[in-house]
C-alpha cells in the first residue's frame, strides 16, 4: 500500500464517540476469557515458508493497544484486540488451543499416548508452528488423529503441517470429518474458487498494511495466512447425530449440523472433559449467512434449531464451550447462556425477515429497518464483526425470494458501465457529479457519495478526481465500519483506486485440493471453463477410462457445452484417455498438453489433436480481476 491514508472526518469521529457511549465497554469478561489458561507465546510470532516468504505474522498487530483511534470503530477495535491474543492456551486439563497463528484456531486433545488435532488451520506452515509450540510445552506426543469439523479451507488446509499422507494411508492417523466433507471442500474452492479467492483478498485484507488506518482484523480472526493449502481426505465420515468414536482413549460424541455455517459441519462433545467443540456454529460474533467472498446462502432457520439441539444434548453436560475461532466460555450456566444467545440471534433474523417479507418489504428495506432486541444488541458475542445484520438480512431475502425484488424497474437494468454512463449524463457530466459528491462527502453522507462516484468511475475510469474522492469515501466508510470484512472491503477498494490491483494473497484451490476432485467434479470444473461462444461450432468426443476403479466416461463438446455420461456408447470417440483417477485429476494442474498428459501418466489413443481443440476453447478465470473499477 503506497498511498498515504487520511484522517477520520468529523462525522466519523462523532459516530465513534456515540458508539462508545452506547455499548457496554465496561464489561471486560471477554478479555479475561481470551487470556485465561495462557501457557506460552511464540516470540517472535512470524511464520515463514520454505522459500523464506512470511506467511503469517501476528506481531504486525502489536499496535492494538489502548483505546481505539478515531480511524477504527471502537467495537471492532475491541474485537481485534481479543482476536489478536495469541499463544498456547489450556482450555481444560487435556484440551489445548493454539490461537493467533491463523484466521482460525487449532485444538489439541490429549489421549492415552498421543494427541488428536482438531481443525489444523488454513496452511501447513502455521499448523506446523502450532504443533511445535504445543509439543514444546506438552511433550512430543504423536498425532493420533485429525478431525475436520467442517468443509472450509481454514479448518483443513494445514493438515500436512501436522501429519503426512503416508501416516494416514498406513492407518496410523485416522482423519475424521462430517458426511460430504470432501465434495463440499473441493467444489467450493474450485467451481467458483477463482472469484471467491479474489473477493476473499478484499474481505480478509491480507494485502492491506496493518495499522489504525489499515487492516485491524476480520472479526472472526485477524486475517488469512498465505502458506501452502493442503488436503488429506477423511478416512472416517460421521453421518448421524449421537455417533460416538473413541480414539486413543478420547471419547467423542458427534452432532451433525449440515447447511449451517458450512454445508458439511459437525459439533463434538467430549464427555470425559465435559467440553463442547461448537465448530463454527457458535463463536463470539454474528456469523455470515452469506459471506462477502461469495457462497451459497446459509440456512439461519436450521442453524438456530441445531443450536437448540446442542443445548438439549450437551448443555447440562458441558463446563466449557470452545470453537475453531475466538476464545472459550467457561461455566455450565454461561455455556448455555452463550449458546442460547447465538441460537436466538439466527432465529430472530430469520423469523423477522420472513414476517416483513410477507408484508411486502424488500431485502434492502428490511436491512435498513430491522433492529435486534436490546438483549442481543448489547451481547458482545452477537455483534456483527464478521456477518453484519445488514448483509445477513439481505441474504435471508435472497434465500427465499431471489435477486429480484418484484419491482419491474429492476428486472432489466443496465450493467455498471452502461448505467454509469447514463447516470453521469443525466446528472450533468462527470465534473458536476464529482462536485456534488464532494458536498455529500463534506456533509458526512458517504453512502450516497460512494454510489454516485462509483457511477463516474465506471463511466470514466480515468477521471482522477472521481477516483480520488471515491477512494477517500471508501476510506471513511471503512473507518466507521464495525464489521471487519466491511472495513477490509472498503479499504481494499480505496487501495485499488489509488494504487491499482494488488493480487490475491491466498488461493485455496491448491494442487492438493484439485487432486481430490472426483472424475465428474473434474469434468464439471472443465465445463465451467469452456468459452461458450468460441466453442459454438466445435464438436468432439473423448472417452476417459479410469483403470484403477473400472469406470468409463464419454465427454462430448457440442453447442458450446461440455457434457459427460457413464452409459455405454454405440460409437467410438475421437480420442481416448486412460489412467488412474488421481492421474486424471492432475490434468487440472498440468493441462491438456502432451507434456501435461505425460507428467500425469495418462495414455492417449486416437486423434490427440482433439485435446488441443478442447484446450483452445477453455477460458480459465482471472485471479486478479478488478472489483471497484471496470
Amino acid at each position: 500500500m503506497t498511498s498515504t491514508p487520511n484522517a477520520a472526518q468529523p462525522s466519523i469521529t462523532q459516530r465513534q464517540t456515540e458508539l462508545r457511549a452506547r455499548l457496554p465497554f465496561s464489561d471486560t469478561q471477554d478479555f479475561e476469557d481470551a487470556k485465561r489458561g495462557l501457557i506460552a507465546r511464540r516470540a517472535p510470532n512470524a511464520v515463514t515458508a520454505e522459500d523464506g516468504r512470511v506467511v503469517w505474522d501476528n506481531d504486525t498487530y502489536a499496535f492494538l493497544k489502548g483505546d481505539a483511534p478515531d480511524t477504527v470503530n471502537p467495537s471492532l477495535w475491541r474485537q481485534s484486540q481479543l482476536s489478536a491474543e495469541h499463544g498456547l492456551f489450556e482450555v481444560v486439563e487435556g484440551i489445548y488451543q493454539v490461537r493467533g497463528l491463523d484466521l482460525s484456531n487449532v485444538t489439541f486433545i490429549e489421549g492415552d499416548t498421543g494427541v488428536i488435532v482438531i481443525d489444523p488451520l488454513l496452511s501447513k506452515e502455521p499448523a506446523a508452528a502450532a504443533l511445535e509450540l504445543y509439543r514444546e510445552h506438552r511433550g512430543e506426543r504423536p498425532v493420533a488423529a485429525v478431525v475436520y469439523t467442517h468443509s472450509h479451507a481454514d479448518h483443513f488446509g494445514g493438515v500436512k503441517g501436522v501429519t503426512t499422507q503416508e501416516d494416514v494411508d498406513a492407518g496410523r492417523v485416522p482423519v475424521i470429518a462430517p458426511e460430504g466433507f470432501t465434495e463440499h471442500a473441493v467444489a467450493e474452492n474450485v467451481y467458483a474458487g477463482t472469484a471467491m479467492a479474489r473477493r476473499a483478498s478484499y474481505m480478509y485484507g491480507a494485502a492491506l498494511a496493518r495499522g489504525p488506518q489499515g487492516a485491524v482484523g476480520a472479526g472472526l480472526g485477524q486475517t488469512t495466512s498465505t502458506g501452502g493449502v493442503t488436503l488429506i481426505p477423511p478416512t472416517l465420515s460421521i453421518t448421524t447425530t449421537g455417533h460416538e468414536e473413541t480414539v486413543d482413549g478420547v471419547r467423542m460424541v458427534f452432532q451433525m449440523a449440515p447447511d449451517t455455517e458450512a454445508p458439511s459441519e459437525m459439533l463434538i462433545h467430549f464427555p470425559d472433559f465435559r467440553a463442547l467443540c461448537a465448530a463454527e456454529d457458535a463463536t463470539h460474533t454474528l456469523h455470515n449467512l452469506l459471506t462477502l467472498r461469495g457462497a451459497v446462502v446459509r440456512d439461519p432457520h436450521g442453524w438456530s434449531h441445531y443450536l437448540t439441539e446442542t443445548i438439549d444434548l450437551f448443555g447440562d453436560k458441558s463446563d466449557v464451550v470452545f470453537a475453531s475461532h475466538h476464545w472459550p466460555t467457561w461455566g455450565q450456566e454461561r455455556v448455555v447462556e452463550f449458546l442460547e444467545c447465538q441460537r436466538d440471534l439466527y432465529g430472530y433474523l430469520h423469523d423477522q425477515s420472513l414476517r416483513l417479507i410477507n408484508k411486502g418489504w424488500t431485502g434492502s428495506e428490511i436491512a435498513e429497518h430491522l433492529q435486534l432486541p436490546p438483549a442481543l444488541e448489547n451481547a458482545w458475542n452477537a455483534r456483527g464483526y464478521y456477518g453484519s445484520v445488514s448483509h445477513n438480512l439481505k441474504a435471508i431475502y435472497q434465500r427465499y425470494m431471489g435477486w429480484f425484488d418484484g419491482n419491474p424497474a429492476h428486472l432489466w437494468q443496465h450493467p455498471p458501465v452502461e448505467a454509469g454512463k447514463r447516470y453521469v449524463e443525466f446528472m450533468g457530466g462527470a465534473d458536476t457529479v464529482v462536485d456534488k459528491a464532494r458536498g455529500s462527502f463534506d456533509a458526512g453522507d458517504y453512502r450516497w457519495a460512494a454510489e454516485v462516484l462509483s457511477h463516474v468511475v465506471f463511466a470514466e475510469p480515468d477521471h482522477s478526481a472521481a477516483r480520488e474522492l471515491l477512494a477517500d469515501t471508501y476510506e471513511q466508510l471503512g473507518y466507521g465500519a464495525e464489521n471487519g470484512p466491511w472495513r477490509n472491503f472498503y479499504l481494499s477498494g480505496a487501495t485499488e483506486l489509488r494504487d491499482g490491483q494488488f493480487g490475491t494473497p491466498t488461493v485455496a484451490a491448491s494442487a492438493d485440493v484439485i487432486a481430490n476432485l472426483s472424475p465428474t467434479m473434474l469434468f464439471d470444473a472443465i465445463a465451467i471453463q469452456v468459452d461458450g461462444p468460441r466453442a459454438w461450432d466445435e464438436k468432439l468426443s473423448i472417452d476417459v477410462q479410469l483403470t484403477d476403479v473400472d469406470e468409463r466416461y464419454r465427454l462430448r463438446l457440442a453447442n458450446g457445452v461440455l457434457t459427460y455420461s457413464a452409459a455405454s456408447q454405440r460409437t467410438a470417440a475421437d480420442v481416448s484417455l486412460s489412467g488412474e483417477a488421481q492421474s486424471l485429476s492432475a490434468l487440472a494442474v498440468t493441462g491438456l498438453t502432451p507434456e501435461g498428459l505425460k507428467r500425469a501418466g495418462v495414455q492417449v489413443q486416437g486423434d490427440a489433436s482433439v485435446l488441443g481443440r478442447l484446450a483452445s476453447v477453455l477460458d480459465p478465470g482471472d485471479r486478479d480481476f478488478a472489483i471497484v473499477t471496470p
